[in-house]
């Protein structure tokens, strides 16, 4: 099953977190230091929060679309490609604690998209090469213009 993300950067972590319990019914699937997501079965639904600044107003981060297999971002990369989209992929890359496969594209506004698959938990936060709908880099307050990371960030495990 796939399921569309919403992956926001949140002054407040703790009482984001307390809110979106509330709306949604239900605890979130993973909470780290400065991260937590919620596996929302009803609307299927990844909702990311990333900690920002203290006294920053709720923002987009970036939007996604998680899919169950590697074969179905090799699929979207390739659908994306002949739509004359351009693309940026990240395989095999270790992001807000899990290892994934990966394709961005933008919006026309710049929002970033992916299409991404976990394929297990990893111990660490990561970084983007792709930056997010604020001039960032995803999961990290290091500017867009800052030298890529190794590592990516869909943020969605």
């Amino acid at each position: 099953m796939s399921r569309a993300q919403l992956a926001l950067r949140v002054s407040d972590l703790e009482a984001s977190v307390t809110f979106y319990s509330k709306l949604f019914g239900t605890e979130p699937a993973k909470r780290r230091e400065g991260y937590a997501n919620f596996a929302i079965a009803e609307p299927p639904l990844k909702l990311v929060l990333i900690e920002g600044e203290p006294g920053e107003e709720t923002r987009l981060d970036h939007l996604g679309v998680e899919v169950e297999a590697s074969e179905q971002v090799t699929a979207a990369t390739t659908r994306l490609k002949g739509a004359g989209l351009a693309t940026f992929e990240e395989n095999d890359t270790s992001c807000c604690y899990a290892l994934q496969d990966k394709v961005w594209v933008h919006g026309p506004g710049k929002e970033p998209w992916e299409v991404y698959v976990v394929k297990a938990d990893a111990d660490s936060l990561g970084k983007s090469a792709a930056p997010n709908a604020g001039g960032e880099s995803c999961c990290t307050s290091e500017p867009a213009g800052a030298a890529p990371a190794a590592a990516g960030c869909a943020c969605g495990q």
